[in-house]
């Protein structure tokens, strides 16, 4: 399909939301400015409880989900997400990779596992997989 870049450029993607939940304030910002670069609207929280309060009033298209976190867990978080057959795709950034915990988030759901630190095309791939359902073609377009 080509280069990831290519596909996804600055005002594409004016209308898509990607959450971003992880407890480290410079994982945040980082990812916030990247996705922001492309075009997409940010929304980042840093608990997994806090997101949840307003989560299913304005589902975002994507959530960039830390696995490791104070209180609720990033699993505690899909299972939260999946009770309710909610269907925005998650993408889980961690930075312990476990084979274990790779398993467990594709059992619960996930569309793509990435450890930190992030690279940029991959995780531009892995939004353009996660996304791949009717909402590509506006976030997304072939031009």
């Amino acid at each position: 399909m080509g280069n990831p870049l290519a596909m996804v450029g600055p005002m594409n993607n004016w209308r898509t939301t990607i959450a971003i939940l992880d407890d480290e304030v410079q994982i945040r910002k980082a990812l916030g400015r990247l996705l922001r670069a492309h075009g997409f609207m940010v929304e980042t929280h840093t608990m997994g409880s806090e997101m949840l309060q307003n989560f299913f009033e304005q589902l975002p298209d994507c959530l960039l989900l830390d696995l490791h976190m104070p209180g609720m867990t990033g699993f505690e978080v899909m299972e939260a997400i999946r009770s309710r057959h909610c269907p925005v795709p998650v993408i889980v950034i961690t930075g312990h990779d476990e084979p274990k915990n790779a398993e467990r988030v594709f059992l619960l759901g996930a569309v793509a596992y990435l450890t930190k630190p992030i690279d940029e095309a991959i995780l531009l791939s892995a939004l353009q997989k996660a996304m791949g359902g009717a909402s590509s073609k506006e976030a997304f377009p072939e031009s």
